[in-house]
């Protein structure tokens, strides 16, 4: 076996494969995403892929016939494109034809090297994988069955495993860092956002660590608590509490697989890195799953990078990395840091707590004023949202949350409500009725009075004074409550019905009447005494 040759810039790699077998469960039933992700971290090492041959069949190629219906895929200006559509025997013979030019490409020297996704070495890639042995250039590849096939061909393998455990993400870093090793080119591999973003630069897990993408991302499961709260408060469904009970301490582990799937940018295998770490981070609390998941998603980056840096099958480092970097920081946390952690969580439920003891008018007053700069700046999501969901994980209602539902959901109702009956322009009018549909129905899309709000500085101000005064009754009730639900459902998941709505209707209130004297007002000095159509 020859050397391998000195880096060379430009390395040009033929994609050749099938949706396979064991491969169709495991991503080959996606062509588009398992394409896009190899060009991505094609991208990222400075290789090309010259030429793509991608037979997707519509069902396992294990139990597929002739008649099973198929697609043969390719690059088109870089872009996974379907290129016939068809019987898998219609399909095949058009695969052959391109196995035929991309055979040429390899024997004229065009073909630095391949790429082998449950290929087929004795039909539809036998021209292609022939060449490739007599040119004696590396393949990097998957799929137990065909790899041996090639191998028995003679083609050079210089990455090769079997499909389980894998996913499109892990295999594409597999293939380009066996093919980066054998060339001797620097690759790290892109991770994180959009397989779409194929030439997008490789960017460290770090720069991934979004504590508002992981509460964003969380709050399904934190809804999910309210509503079993709310239920199990209803005599009849009182043995839902147990359920509540079970959903509160399996938090951590949704915010925990969260955060690593995010940051380690891995997909499965670092939802299950994070999944395992929350699980043994439970006792941690919620900030205890926080830390577990942005640990396990770091670890997870660079297991996989050093596991197949290392030759490791591409199975074998899909198992080692959701493993251990879910291992390490789950021990960390469970034996070391759930003690800080659970305490941290502990004193903010009862900082925030205290604060409305001391003063409930006050406290309610000030949460109010301050929320909308707070979400027009930038600040909501990375400090209001965390501790609506750090209350929550603690007890399952939040004083924020309820102060969410009022000052800004409400008081958007009442603004958009308002300029719905009294618009300033033909164009308002459709343009606030979806932000009041939007907010009743659904809870959400407060941005909807930014228009508004923004164009006229009397409109911002009563922003302010409704998110107050609605503020100052949540405080006088103690009503706390949670955010992005349906404006009726809200007092029910709430702690006090009465003082959720007391509160709701005082905000949308002031909101809605001074939202629509402003309006008249506006009408009258420009002597418009009809609405516009």
């Amino acid at each position: 076996m020859s050397t391998p040759e000195e880096p060379q810039p430009g390395r040009t790699i033929a994609l050749l494969g099938s949706s396979g077998g064991n491969l169709r469960s495991h991503g080959g039933d996606d062509p588009d995403r398992l394409l896009r992700d190899v060009v991505r971290q094609a991208d990222a090492a400075g290789f090309s892929i010259a030429a793509a041959q991608f037979v997707a069949a519509e069902s396992s190629m294990e139990q597929a016939s002739c008649d099973t219906p198929a697609s043969l895929w390719s690059l088109v200006d870089g872009t996974p494109t379907v290129v016939m559509r068809g019987t898998l025997s219609e399909v095949n013979t058009a695969a052959r034809e391109m196995d035929a030019a991309i055979a040429n490409q390899v024997v004229a020297g065009e073909i630095d090297g391949l790429i082998l996704m449950s290929a087929d070495p004795d039909d539809t890639n036998e021209r292609t994988m022939v060449a490739a042995a007599a040119s004696e250039i590396p393949a990097a590849g998957t799929g137990g069955t065909s790899i041996a096939a090639a191998q028995k061909l003679g083609v050079r393998l210089v990455a090769a495993s079997g499909t389980t455990g894998t996913t499109s993400t892990t295999r594409a870093v597999s293939y380009i860092s066996g093919l980066a090793r054998y060339w001797g080119t620097s690759y790290r591999p892109s991770l994180g956002g959009g397989s779409s973003n194929a030439s997008a630069a490789p960017e460290s897990a770090w720069r991934r660590i979004s504590i508002r993408g992981i509460m964003v991302g969380s709050i399904p499961a934190f809804i999910a608590l309210a509503l079993v709260l709310a239920l199990s408060q209803i005599p009849w469904l009182s043995g839902l509490t147990p359920v509540f009970d079970a959903l509160i301490a399996g938090l951590p582990i949704v915010v925990s697989a969260v955060a690593a799937r995010k940051i380690s940018g891995l997909g499965e295998v670092g939802l299950v890195a994070g999944a395992v770490a929350g699980i043994l981070a439970t006792e941690g609390g919620l900030l205890g799953g926080l830390v577990s998941g942005i640990l396990a998603g770091l670890l997870s980056a660079w297991l996989l990078k050093w596991t197949l840096s290392h030759s490791f099958p591409a199975t074998t480092a899909n198992i080692v990395t959701g493993a251990i970097a879910g291992l390490v920081p789950g021990l960390l946390v469970y034996f070391a840091l759930a003690p800080v952690t659970d305490a941290l969580g502990v004193g903010v439920k009862s900082g925030i707590e205290w604060a409305v003891g001391v003063n409930p008018a006050l406290a309610g007053a000030i949460a109010g004023l301050v929320i909308w700069p707070a979400i027009i700046g930038g600040v909501y999501h990375s400090v209001i949202l965390p501790l609506v969901l750090l209350e929550m994980g603690e007890k399952g209602y939040s004083f924020f949350g309820a102060i969410d539902m009022v000052s800004l959901v409400m008081v958007s109702l009442g603004i958009t409500l308002a300029n719905v009956i009294v618009p300033r322009s033909s164009g308002e009018r459709a343009l606030a009725g979806s932000g009041v549909a939007v907010n009743f129905f659904f809870g959400t899309f407060v941005e909807a009075s930014y228009p508004f709000m923004f164009g006229d500085k009397k409109v911002f101000a009563i922003a302010l004074i409704a998110a107050t005064g609605g503020g100052v009754v949540v405080g006088l009730t103690g009503a706390e409550a949670t955010a992005y639900l349906p404006a009726v459902v809200a007092p029910i998941v709430s702690t006090t019905a009465l003082g959720m709505t007391l509160s709701m209707l005082v905000a949308f209130g002031i909101a809605f009447a001074l939202t629509l004297l402003a309006g008249l007002a506006y009408r009258r000095a420009r002597g418009r005494a009809a609405v516009p159509a």
